[in-house]
């Protein structure tokens, strides 16, 4: 599995606000978009979001979201190494992910950019 990149994961109360600060940390534009009634800006390595408490609670459980070349592969790697694969691949707007419990217990996103079909 080829590790393409990280990016770590912020819950925010005020996302235009924490938007403003990692905007001037980063240099980079916020892209903005909203995904199952949670707010994000996609600031540099940053993933901010901010939404309503339940969902954010669930969001707060994944450490990270690591960027594959190739989702599929990490599935295959992933449950090689005994992690438990508890969503997808299901296809997103920027590609398809899953969502990994490590055996240790962590909670990773991974993501690929390959659009498919119906996504």
């Amino acid at each position: 599995m080829e590790i393409l990149g990280t990016t770590l994961r912020i819950c925010v109360d005020d996302l235009d606000a924490a938007a403003a600060v990692y905007e001037r940390l980063t240099g980079a534009t916020p892209q903005r978009f909203e995904r199952g009634g949670v707010s994000v800006a996609a600031v540099g390595c940053f993933l901010l979001m901010s939404g309503p408490a339940a969902e954010l609670d669930i969001l707060r459980k994944v450490t990270a979201t690591i960027a594959v070349k190739d989702v599929d592969q990490a599935h295959a790697t992933l449950a090689e190494v005994g992690a438990r694969i508890v969503a997808g691949p299901v296809p997103t707007p920027a590609g398809r992910n899953l969502i990994a419990v490590h055996p240790d217990g962590s909670v990773f996103e991974y993501v690929d950019r390959k659009v498919t079909a119906g996504s």
